[in-house]
């Protein structure tokens, strides 16, 4: 993972962890079930974010870099990789 994407992603999972605990302590203080939905669908939102951060670093670093190499075993496994990846974002 680039170190760029790397921060950022570290930044953002931090921001998660604090809307996380936010979200604990709603439920700790009995808060409208419906505010905890909406902050729950923020948290996944971010995370997609996170995700979707990572899963571009990958494909523009670690594909793209097999895809150069010419080394078609690291391709197929790059490929390979996607395949179930992407099998479960969509699932």
């Amino acid at each position: 993972m680039r170190d760029a994407v790397k921060k950022s992603a570290t930044a953002r999972l931090k921001r998660i962890e604090g809307q996380v605990r936010g979200i604990a302590k709603m439920i700790d203080e009995d808060r409208y079930c419906i505010d905890v939905m909406h902050q729950l669908e923020a948290v996944k939102a971010a995370l997609k974010k996170v995700q979707d951060e990572i899963l571009r670093d990958h494909i523009g670093h670690c594909v793209e870099h097999a895809i150069v190499s010419g080394d078609a075993t690291d391709q197929r496994q790059k490929v390979a990789e996607l395949v179930e990846v992407l099998g479960h974002l969509t699932s």
